[in-house]
């Protein structure tokens, strides 16, 4: 399938999961999060959820990786929709956040800080292959961000779906994941 009709497509398919579901699925990606052979993680980049897309929230597995690695720091983006680029701001007690034009919760202003010093991504994503390619929204904020991180950030994506054969319109830009984990398995790639 190509990204505009998996997109479309798995949008619609989160729109139906219940909360029962949504609440069990979470706990499981939690569970097999916990199972990921990773090193210690001094800088974690993250999104966060939107809820009413009932995308999969990053709480619990923040939670999990800051008692895994004290003192590691969280990254929160945020958009630029003229350039399309990501600004990563250190995420701290006193952080303010704004929704976006697309209510995404956003950093109003803090720590920027580089790419480079990124040693996990928690990707968004709708829909995923067994290859470890994705489809995200369709802006491609993240696969210019993707680009500019270290050969060893590790990009993991979570979904409560499991992987799809093959996205027939990848292209030589794209970046596949490292990880993915859904709530049957771990996905690894590369």
């Amino acid at each position: 399938m190509t990204k505009a009709a998996l997109r479309k497509l798995y949008k619609e398919k989160r729109l139906l999961l219940t909360s029962s579901e949504i609440n069990r699925f979470n706990d499981l990606i939690l569970i097999h999060f916990q199972h990921l052979d990773i090193p210690f993680i001094y800088y974690l980049h993250t999104y966060l959820a939107i809820e009413e897309s009932k995308e999969v929230p990053t709480d619990q597995v923040i939670s999990y990786l800051e008692f895994r690695n004290p003192d590691m720091k969280v990254i929160i983006p945020k958009a630029d929709f003229e350039s399309r680029q990501l600004t990563h701001f250190l995420l701290e007690y006193n952080t303010r956040f704004q929704a976006n034009e697309f209510n995404i919760p956003e950093p109003v202003d803090g720590i920027v800080v580089t790419v480079d010093k990124l040693d996990m991504v928690l990707v968004p994503l709708l829909a995923f292959d067994e290859k470890g390619y994705r489809v995200g929204y369709g802006k491609g904020f993240y696969d210019r961000f993707l680009a500019q991180c270290r050969k060893d950030t590790l990009m993991v994506g979570l979904s409560y779906f499991e992987a799809v054969d093959s996205i027939s319109d990848t292209h030589e830009f794209d970046l596949p994941l490292t990880h993915c984990v859904t709530p049957h398995r771990i996905y690894e790639f590369g």
